[in-house]
């Protein structure tokens, strides 16, 4: 399976270990578990709320000396509230503290979207900052800095729009080396993926299940589940693998990143085996016919038009 090569001559192992959802209890298992299975690409993010949990991981299996840092390839995430120049470092900072790591290999921008230093979910529109205040090419020049001190290899955005980067990067002297965004058979997003394949941004897809764990709260009425479609069902058993196989194996294959996630030990092993898997030509062309748009996660719960947040997605 191929990998994501960065300007620097870093690789980044397409299907790597999601943590978002993943319990505080089950969550030190399942890392330690996918690292002792093979992978070599863990996602993180400060509002998970399991990052210290995850650090212990790290610290176990990299103690034992058979696994090496160095071979494994971690994300991590600014949150929504640290996007203030002067709050970016420290909050890296804080998120290395967590993982009990000397720096990451990618930090990422985790939204488009600025609240209150001292807000973590807003509950009104007070509790955000307007793109004025808080401007989002001051928070990636802070971004920037990280990177030139060490404290992360490289660095992107999550859930930015192709609008979103070409304003960002018009305004900015470094473009994002990542986008991490919702990507399925249901939500290719062409038009994206070919932009950011011309500015040599790599993209990384989250919810590649359809994210069916998530809250309530999160989801619309009658969500259409990816398992079920024919074309996804005929292929898996085709190539003798689970629908989940085929999914995963779709983004490897297409050229992004993937991160599905799992607490499930024998889910773990199934997802990584993915990559084994090799969709023919008629495999990608069923599969190309599924693209309907459709978001499982739409953003709307950041949607806040007073506060200069009307279209996240910008769609």
């Amino acid at each position: 399976m191929k990998t994501l090569k960065f300007k620097n001559g870093d690789e980044l192992f397409p299907i790597g270990l999601g943590t978002w959802k993943s319990k505080p209890g089950e969550v030190k298992e399942a890392v330690i578990n996918a690292l002792e299975a093979g992978y070599k690409h863990i996602d993180c993010a400060a509002i998970y709320g399991n990052e210290k949990e995850i650090g212990e991981a790290f610290n176990e299996v990299f103690s034992k000396g058979d696994i090496k840092r160095e071979d494994v390839w971690i994300t991590s995430k600014l949150w929504n509230n640290a996007h203030l120049p002067q709050d970016v470092e420290p909050a890296m900072k804080q998120t290395l503290n967590d993982l009990q790591l000397d720096y990451l290999d990618l930090y990422l921008v985790h939204w488009p979207v600025a609240f209150k230093p001292d807000v973590k979910n807003p509950e009104k529109p007070a509790d955000y900052l307007t793109p004025q205040e808080a401007p989002i090419n001051e928070t990636w020049n802070a971004m920037t800095e990280l990177k030139k001190k060490g404290l992360s290899k490289h660095i992107g955005v999550s859930n930015f729009s192709k609008q979103k980067l070409e304003d960002l990067i018009s305004k900015t002297d470094e473009i994002p080396e990542m986008n991490q965004v919702e990507l399925h058979p249901l939500l290719q997003q062409n038009d994206l993926f070919e932009y950011c394949s011309n500015k040599g941004i790599h993209l990384t897809g989250y919810s590649p299940l359809g994210s069916g764990d998530r809250s309530d709260g999160m989801k619309q009425e009658n969500e259409p589940n990816m398992f079920e479609k024919d074309a996804v069902q005929k292929i898996a058993s085709k190539h003798n693998a689970s629908p989940a196989q085929v999914l995963i194996n779709w983004s490897a294959q297409r050229g992004t990143a993937v991160i599905p996630k799992s607490t499930n030990l024998g889910r773990i092993k199934e997802n990584l085996e993915a990559a084994r898997l090799q969709l023919d030509k008629e495999d990608l062309k069923n599969l190309a016919q599924l693209d309907e748009h459709y978001r499982y996660v739409t953003g709307k719960f950041f949607e806040v038009p007073e506060k200069g947040y009307d279209n996240i997605y910008d769609e």
